[in-house]
């Protein structure tokens, strides 16, 4: 059988209980911060910017990494242009806006 017997005097029993209440009123008061309105708001706002910043940081080192493989494709290893792929790219590109430009000329006409 287990001992119940108590051997603290009545003061220790009395500040037991002061300290556990003390205790017992931070919790109440810090579940109450927790679920209070605006603590929720907050919350969700943070885990909504953590997510998109997430998002945003994935999508930059998609495009960082795009960036890198168009520029491998019209620069040597040693950094200098590779001309036989920038010309016929900046021919296309003025062809492009020289038949944009006619054609805007030609609506406004």
């Amino acid at each position: 059988m287990a001992d119940t017997s108590d051997t603290r005097t009545p003061a220790q029993i009395e500040a037991d209980i002061r300290h556990r209440r003390e205790r017992l009123a931070e919790t109440l008061d810090e579940i109450g911060v927790r679920v209070h309105p605006k603590t929720i708001v907050g919350d969700a706002k943070a885990k909504v910017v953590s997510n998109v910043d997430h998002t945003l940081g994935r999508a930059y080192v998609q495009v960082n990494r795009v960036v890198s493989d168009v520029k491998g494709q019209f620069v040597d290893e040693e950094g200098a242009p590779r001309m036989e792929r920038v010309l016929p790219v900046a021919l296309v590109a003025v062809g492009v806006v020289g038949l944009l430009v006619l054609g805007t000329r030609r609506r406004n006409r």
